[in-house]
């Protein structure tokens, strides 16, 4: 059954992958990003289980605050470049 759930949890990343390089807006590709980071945390947690290492949930842990720093530093950046850009605009 967690093998099952492993597979599950690849084709969901391929998935969220190919949302990130097909996605219309910059945001839906934060988005997928952040969608696929989560996911390869479900999938750390599923193999540590398989593989009998519960330590994996401590490197799921990591990864997690990582990819939700990471995210929100992505979308400041982006909302502070869209401000200065539009401070340009009107000057």
């Amino acid at each position: 059954m967690f093998l099952a759930a492993a597979i599950a949890l690849m084709v969901a990343m391929m998935l969220a992958i190919l949302r990130a390089f097909m996605g219309p807006t910059l945001y839906d590709r934060i988005l997928a990003v952040n969608l696929f980071g989560t996911k390869t945390v479900l999938f750390i947690a599923v193999l540590g289980y398989l593989m009998g290492r519960p330590e994996f949930l401590d490197i799921a842990l990591v990864y997690a605050l990582i990819n939700f720093i990471t995210v929100i530093g992505v979308l400041r950046f982006f909302e502070y470049k869209r401000t200065v850009d539009d401070s340009k605009e009107e000057a």
